[in-house]
């Protein structure tokens, strides 16, 4: 439900903040006062399209935010919940603006959003009747939805579009396959060869870095074997570092028999001789076993040549290499196991066909049951409302492909159109084809009344419903505005004072000057000035006596009166 709208520099409405109530909520004023200005400022904020022209003269951007209730409104708050916004207290603000230079923003709960969110998310709190751009049971989506609802079946095609779906997700791996696995014997013969290339290599993780390194030393081993063999020398002729260190050793221990200060020079001196002499044994070891196999540069040479010409055709990497090789493993099972998946595959999508078509066949004749009381409830409603000659039409057609065969889709087997023929003699058309506004709005207005317990909208706007009528049939309008506004909130523009007493909340729409500005406010009348605005609606004169005592008799015989 609308709880609050608030609009700055909207054309002509500077600031305005209004706040709706539930029930029926009937805007009313003179021609030209800006009511369709307010309608289009709602539209804004609902997410129509929108040119800089609607910003107010001399302003540099224009806002509308509304707060709305979503409580119970389970369609909204799982939307809310699937891009994680959470509301508060029940309700959500809405905001949009548009600046001059065109750009615009878009907020959810503070939550920047792009317009096109902006409308699928408002579309599950507000409907508005009497825009084309605004109708979404023009859309052929909506109408199936709103059939479904009617019918009672929502549930059952939840489920049957579960199964449909698995059906589809069989059909799309039974194409990749087949298109996988047309295989030559030719490319079958290539994977065996790359596996058993690969295989036969017996690689090993991180041998050609290893084999490198193998490598680097054994083609400059009598310079590395020189090198070492120098070292050793060094470390053990006579007059080397270690000689000279036990003769330093010996000095100190004589010299620490006298005078003990030079201690910690000593046994600094002592690990660094302890060390070296290990080191020097640790230089024997190695190169006592340093040499050079005959041959054995030749053969890592070779080896490496092979890991080079399996890196150039199967990864830069063995890594790589070995994943080709069962990447190649698993590709080439498949192909060899295709036709067994194919057969089983085959024999369980004809199961799941059989299974969605007779879901569908179970989903289509209910919707045909229900379809007939809609459309009989509609015409009477229609008639009512003074389309006396008025069909209104629940088309199911199916489609079939050019061998016959009926096609099923994600809803089942039918494509649900409502159709019209609001005149007699006239050919039955979609109700986007409609010409006439006001009739259009007298068919939405019929429709919503059949299926206003089914509909989970809260909020519904009606504009121009009553254009073209007047007598009895204005009467027939208010008494079915009335109806639904038991049950949802209802914002309605009205010319017609036998509606405007309906209301149980009256709004006056008026322009005045503000020094040199013209400005539209919006008020929220009392008693008093309700029978005014109603006996100007009569006769055009809101202080003629009898206008007056017309109001009031209207109002007393229509006060309270719900979906009488």
């Amino acid at each position: 439900m609308l709880e609050e709208l608030m609009i700055r520099d909207y054309a002509i409405i500077d600031k305005l903040t209004v706040n709706f109530q539930p029930g029926l909520n009937l805007l009313t004023g003179e021609t030209g006062a800006g009511k369709s200005i307010l309608i289009g400022a709602l539209g804004f904020l609902l997410g129509a399209k929108a040119e800089t022209g609607i910003i107010r003269s001399g302003a540099e951007e224009t806002h509308v935010s509304g707060i709305f209730a979503v409580e119970g409104n389970n369609d909204a708050l799982a939307w809310l919940k699937a891009h994680e916004i959470e509301c508060e207290d029940g309700t959500v603000l809405v905001r949009r603006s548009l600046k001059k230079n065109g750009r615009g923003a878009v907020y959810i709960q503070n939550v920047p959003a792009v317009r096109q969110d902006l409308a699928e998310f408002t579309s599950f709190l507000v409907e508005v009747h009497g825009q084309r751009e605004g109708l979404s049971l023009l859309k052929a989506d909506k109408q199936r939805s709103l059939l479904d609802r009617y019918a009672g079946i929502e549930s059952d095609v939840r489920a049957y579009s579960l199964v449909y779906q698995d059906l589809c997700s069989r059909r799309k791996a039974y194409d990749r396959l087949s298109t996988a696995g047309e295989a030559t014997e030719r490319e079958i013969e290539l994977l065996k060869f790359a596996i058993d290339e690969i295989s036969a290599a017996a690689l090993k993780p991180g041998e050609d870095a290893e084999l490198i390194a193998e490598e680097t030393k054994l083609s400059q081993f009598e310079k590395l074997y020189a090198s070492v063999a120098s070292l050793k020398e060094l470390f053990s002729d006579p007059d080397g570092i270690l000689a000279k260190l036990r003769k330093a050793r010996t000095h100190l221990d004589y010299i620490q028999s006298l005078d003990s200060k030079l201690s910690p020079t000593s046994a600094g001196i002592d690990g660094a001789y302890f060390e070296l002499e290990d080191s020097t044994q640790s230089i024997r070891d190695y190169l006592d076993q340093l040499h050079c196999e005959p041959g054995r540069l030749e053969e890592i040479e070779n080896r490496l040549a092979a890991l080079q010409k399996l890196k150039r055709k199967y990864g830069k990497s063995l890594e790589e290499v070995v994943s080709y090789r069962e990447e190649a493993q698993s590709k080439l099972l498949t192909m060899q196991n295709r036709d067994a998946e194919l057969d089983s595959l085959r024999t369980e999508i004809s199961k799941a066909e059989d299974n969605v078509f007779k879901l569908a066949e179970n989903l289509s004749f209910n919707r045909a049951a229900a379809a007939k009381k809609l459309e009989n409830g509609v015409v009477k409603i229609l008639s009512s409302l003074g389309m006396l000659h008025a069909r209104f039409i629940v088309s199911l057609p199916r489609k079939a492909l050019d061998s016959g065969k009926v096609v099923v889709g994600p809803y089942g087997i039918d494509e649900p159109q409502f159709l019209i023929s609001a005149n007699k003699g006239e050919p039955d058309r979609s109700l986007a084809d409609v010409a006439s506004g006001g009739e259009l709005s007298r068919v939405m207005l019929a429709i919503k009344t059949m299926l206003v317990s089914s509909d989970s909208v809260p909020t519904m706007i009606f504009d121009e419903v009553d254009t073209g009528i007047g007598g009895e049939v204005a009467l027939s309008v208010g008494e079915h505005l009335n109806g639904i506004a038991a049950n949802k909130q209802v914002l309605c523009i009205t010319h017609l004072a036998s509606i405007a007493v309906r209301a149980d909340n009256h709004y006056k729409v008026e322009k005045r000057i503000d020094g040199e500005r013209t400005i539209t406010q919006l008020s929220l009348l009392d008693a008093p000035s309700r029978v005014r605005e109603i006996a100007r609606m009569l006769s055009g004169d809101a202080g003629a006596p009898s206008s007056i005592q017309h109001a009031k008799d209207l109002l007393a015989k229509y006060a309270g009166i719900r979906g009488s």
